[in-house]
């Protein structure tokens, strides 16, 4: 691997990590600075649908809770680089009382790497209120 590679898998990880710990912690903040203005997060609902949100709602679900206690809870399951400009990042992630399932799309823009895209669905816990 060479040195660019080396450092854009090293900002990658530094993004995904704070996108772990803004999660636990409930950080609207540190998302909004994470997250590309065109940011959409998508799942499938109860009744079998799909459901969206933006940017602006993501940033309010996380930023109106309250943090957990302890550490976050994470696995990186696998990261795809594709060029030096384009991830997918698969993983689980503790957001009790829940372990989420996410495939996390980020892009390089303007030098750093930005969350675009987050496919999810609950791997363990209860389900989900649409």
């Amino acid at each position: 691997m060479d040195g660019t590679r080396a450092v854009a898998d090293a900002a990658l990880m530094d993004a995904v990590r704070d996108y772990c710990h803004a999660l636990h912690n409930g950080d609207g903040v540190a998302v909004e600075a994470l997250c590309h203005e065109r940011f959409l997060m998508q799942w499938v609902g109860n009744d079998g649908g799909a459901r969206c949100i933006d940017k602006a709602a993501f940033v309010a679900r996380i930023g109106g809770r309250d943090a957990f206690a302890g550490a976050p809870v994470y696995e990186i399951s696998s990261v795809d680089l594709a060029g030096e400009d384009m991830a997918q990042v698969k993983l689980d992630v503790r957001v009790p009382p829940r372990v989420y399932t996410d495939q996390l799309g980020f892009l390089r823009v303007d030098g750093a790497w930005r969350l675009m895209t987050k496919l999810f669905r609950v791997a363990d816990g209860p389900a989900l209120e649409d």
